[in-house]
């Protein structure tokens, strides 16, 4: 039996997978969602944070989570700022407030909460795959 931990590592790995193709066209490019440069969702893409992953509660919130080049997400610590604003043009004023308050709240996952939602991504992204072409 694979411990939450191994559970936790695998579903970062399908859900980032999704976030990035999420938001790719045809040929796998993906707008970076601080600073509009474009990448493949392969190389140069990382699954960004608003809240940060430590913040069980949003670290799998889709609205939370946005293509993001390793140049924001990782030199730039994310562009937090930049990313609140962004946020409440996608998904409507107030959302990055929300998000904050959700980060905060205390949540525990089951290792069968893990397994559906790896199970979730994991068929989602293959759909995404076919849909766009891409493999």
């Amino acid at each position: 039996m694979r411990s939450i931990s191994k559970l936790k590592k695998e579903l970062d790995k399908w859900f980032s997978l999704f976030i990035r193709l999420r938001d790719c066209d045809e040929l796998g490019l993906v707008e970076c969602f601080t600073c509009n440069r474009f990448k493949h969702y392969k190389s140069g893409m990382q699954c960004g944070h608003f809240q940060s992953r430590s913040f069980l509660p949003t670290r799998f919130n889709e609205e939370n989570c946005q293509p993001q080049c390793v140049g924001c997400n990782m030199f730039k610590q994310g562009e937090q700022y930049k990313f609140a604003i962004n946020l409440n043009s996608k998904y409507g004023e107030g959302t990055a407030e929300e998000l904050q308050f959700l980060a905060r709240k205390t949540v525990k996952f089951t290792r069968v909460d893990y397994e559906e939602k790896i199970s979730y991504y994991k068929e989602t992204v293959n759909k995404l795959k076919k849909e766009k072409g891409i493999m």
